[in-house]
């Protein structure tokens, strides 16, 4: 299949459900090594996004894409708004006129994304945050385009490799952010961060298919 606008905003508001159901969880992790306010955050930003989604519907992909950025960015504190803003605001920017999303579009709008998430938060693999699953994620996303899989198959290899690398996080020494604070007590905790990407890469593979 392709995504279209209508695709891309159904996946949007199902992530609104996905962090409602999961914001327990989300902030669990979080007070362990953060603020304990992710899945709280992460819950009223994509809440706030499907309001104005329905509220004032944009005209194409970019455009979905930019309402979000807006919205996540001035509506979610803490690390998360920037990032998952500065995420969907430079993701727009690989989109720019185009109707629909073939397997390649759709790892160009993530991989631009992430460019932004890089650039705003400096973080590297390793340091236990989003970052961990975004990396392996787009690098098995990227080997299955090689192999001219679809577009299925390759959000599943992506939201696999995701949730790996989120498992990962569990050992590692944070080194951004307030979990750094916590030097080695912070081993042994998942990053929410991670998590909360695993979580959007596995609902994008579910109704892109």
């Amino acid at each position: 299949m392709a995504v279209s606008r209508d695709n891309l905003v159904a996946w949007i508001e199902a992530l609104q459900q996905v962090y409602n159901e999961n914001k327990e969880y989300l902030t669990k992790l979080d007070a362990a090594i953060g603020d304990a306010d992710h899945g709280i955050n992460m819950n009223r930003g994509f809440t706030a996004v499907k309001t104005e989604l329905e509220s004032n519907p944009p005209d194409n992909i970019a455009s979905v894409l930019k309402s979000v950025a807006m919205t996540l960015i001035k509506k979610v504190g803490g690390a998360s708004g920037p990032l998952y803003g500065t995420f969907f605001l430079r993701a727009s920017t690989a989109v720019t006129g185009k109707e629909e999303l073939d397997a390649a579009a759709v790892v160009s709008m993530f991989e631009t994304g992430f460019s932004g998430i890089i650039q705003r938060g400096k973080a590297e693999v390793g340091d236990k945050t989003m970052v961990d699953a975004w990396t392996p994620a787009l690098a098995a996303m990227n080997e299955a385009l090689d192999s001219d899989a679809s577009l299925k198959e390759v959000l599943e290899k992506g939201a696999a490799a995701a949730e790996q690398g989120m498992k990962d996080t569990i050992p590692l020494q944070a080194k951004k952010g307030r979990a750094s604070y916590l030097g080695e007590r912070s081993k042994g905790h998942q990053d929410p961060g991670a998590t909360s990407t695993c979580l959007m890469l596995q609902k994008a593979a579910e109704l892109w298919s």
